[in-house]
């Protein structure tokens, strides 16, 4: 891999092309998702690039469709963002993204099925309850 030098050289800009920020959401997390999607924001374009923000919505998939996007930075939080939904998404409108791929994503977000991965692979893990809400 060769070095990147900063900011990016007209080239490497080109190459990169549409760099889309794919924050806010509608999850419970949207606020930090805002914050953390408009320090990502900044410094793409601290580095040359001029990123396209995409507040994702109810019209994500048209939106994403819309801004003709090369290439995706996922600053989602909570459900939508980190369990394998718009993963899927920009896999299926063949958009390259950051982070992990929806089935990693989508297993993450589910803590009982990570234990038992885990557990099942002989890793190290903590012990744990399930709750319900019913449970007392």
């Amino acid at each position: 891999m060769s070095a990147i030098s900063l900011p990016l050289d007209e080239s490497t800009i080109r190459q990169l092309g549409r760099v889309g920020v794919l924050l806010g959401g509608q999850s419970a997390e949207r606020e930090i998702s805002l914050q953390s999607g408009a320090a990502v924001t900044a410094a793409l374009k601290e580095i040359g690039l001029d990123p396209i923000v995409i507040d994702v919505g109810d019209n994500a998939i048209a939106d994403i469709q819309a801004a003709k996007l090369d290439r995706a930075f996922i600053a989602l939080h909570g459900p939508g963002g980190e369990d394998g939904r718009i993963q899927a998404v920009l896999e299926y409108l063949q958009i390259p993204y950051t982070g992990s791929d929806v089935q990693s994503s989508a297993l993450a977000m589910d803590k009982l099925r990570s234990k038992h991965l885990w557990r099942g692979m002989g890793l190290s893990t903590p012990d744990y309850a399930t709750l319900h809400r019913d449970s007392d």
